[in-house]
């Protein structure tokens, strides 16, 4: 076979490759029409340098003038559910890939206005500044080097829950309230529980800043999911079995001899193999009920800390449920909160996750979905090999309509 051929031929496997992952990804979409526009708007967030408009995606695909308007429509005036398209994306990844963390992240979305759904002024953690903006809650599958985003959930604060005319005028579903950022994470992981065909990984969690700490811990063991949480170091527990006793985290790893001193070996930036210090409390704690702040009696979860070294920097601590597995083993996946940086990075840089410029629940849904399948197409490796999901079992509700 010459050289040409061979080219050919990889071009040929490539093409095949991407029509594989439209169509796996764009099947919920029940009308041909949508599923055009949706191969138009991810190619648009592709290809599109800067912003990501319909009007510049219409450009940038040299299309003609009333596209920009078809790709409009098909973000905010299109009635197709977002979700099943999520959920095939979410398969895709899990069978293109081997994941082994499942985290979330923060999206602050900067806003002029005061009518984009969900629009509110908060103080920016980080700067420290108030800003206008909406809130995110994006779920991701950590997976290699990448961390895919598959979920968005959109936070409200009290005003959107409660003022009834800017609900209607943004199309926000009863369903949807103002709730803490806390509840937006158990529900994401809800979401990945009733899909049993999703990867049964650790959830990795930074509760640092989380103002519900001890409810989220508390929801996920009761969905019974393993995590790797890194704490507040104010974070309570329940040590001891005969008579147990209210601790903080940091508090219960000051005792000398209730630690055990361990390390795990980690490459550095200029390529040194260094040993990082990891401290482990030699028994088991407990974690306290939501509901009543009492223990609740649950199996045992593991604490880790990252002790203070060099003077500056404080210790760090982690409350895990993975009590059989080495520090190294649980440890490991905490990469993943460095990865899920750099995919929010990615996906405000490259992927228009702020360029929505519609006003409504549903556009906003649909433009992050749209999103994270671009990133997805192209962050999956070896995409020129990838054969079409098996497809997904009909839900009750659907079979009988």
């Amino acid at each position: 076979m010459s050289s040409g051929e061979i080219r050919a031929a990889d071009t040929s496997q490539r093409t095949r490759g991407a029509q594989t992952f439209l169509e796996d990804i764009f099947r919920p979409l029940h009308r041909a029409e949508q599923r055009r526009w949706a191969r138009t708007y991810l190619r648009g967030l592709l290809h599109t340098t800067g912003r990501k408009t319909p009007r510049r995606m219409a450009q940038a695909d040299a299309l003609p003038a009333a596209a920009a308007q078809g790709l409009h429509q098909f973000i905010n005036a299109s009635p197709w559910d977002w979700e099943p398209v999520r959920r095939r994306l979410a398969l895709r990844v899990a069978a293109s890939t081997t994941p082994y963390a499942w985290t979330v992240a923060e999206l602050t979305i900067p806003k002029r206005g005061e009518h984009s759904v969900g629009v509110h002024r908060r103080l920016d953690p980080v700067t420290g500044l108030a800003v206008n903006c909406q809130r995110a809650i994006g779920l991701f599958l950590a997976a290699g080097t990448h961390c895919f985003p598959v979920d968005w959930s959109l936070v409200l604060d009290e005003a959107w829950g409660r003022d009834q005319q800017r609900r209607l005028r943004a199309r926000v579903p009863e369903a949807e309230t103002a709730r803490p950022v806390g509840g937006h994470v158990l529900d994401l992981a809800a979401g990945v529980v009733a899909q049993p065909r999703l990867p049964d990984v650790p959830w990795v969690l930074d509760l640092t800043r989380c103002d519900d700490a001890t409810g989220v811990l508390a929801g996920l063991a009761r969905q019974r999911l393993d995590i790797v949480c890194e704490v507040d170091p104010g974070q309570v527990v329940f040590s001891g079995d005969r008579f147990p006793t209210v601790i903080t985290v940091s508090e219960l790893m000051e005792g000398r001899y209730a630690r055990q001193q361990q390390a795990i070996m980690r490459q550095a930036a200029d390529g040194a193999t260094v040993a990082i210090p990891i401290h482990t409390y030699a028994s088991t704690v407990r974690l306290p009920r939501r509901s009543t702040g009492r223990d609740d009696g649950s199996v045992g979860y593991r604490i880790l800390q990252h002790p203070a070294t060099d003077g500056r920097r404080s210790a760090r601590y982690w409350i895990s449920s993975l009590t059989d597995r080495s520090v190294e083993a649980v440890m490991a996946p905490v990469r993943s909160r460095a990865a899920v940086r750099t995919a929010v990075a990615a996906l405000q840089e490259r992927f228009g996750v702020l360029d929505f410029e519609g006003r409504s629940f549903p556009g906003w849904h649909h433009h992050m979905t749209m999103a994270s399948a671009a990133y997805a197409f192209r962050h999956l490796p070896d995409r020129s090999a990838l054969t079409p999901l098996a497809p997904a079992p009909a839900a009750p509700a659907e079979a009988a309509s």
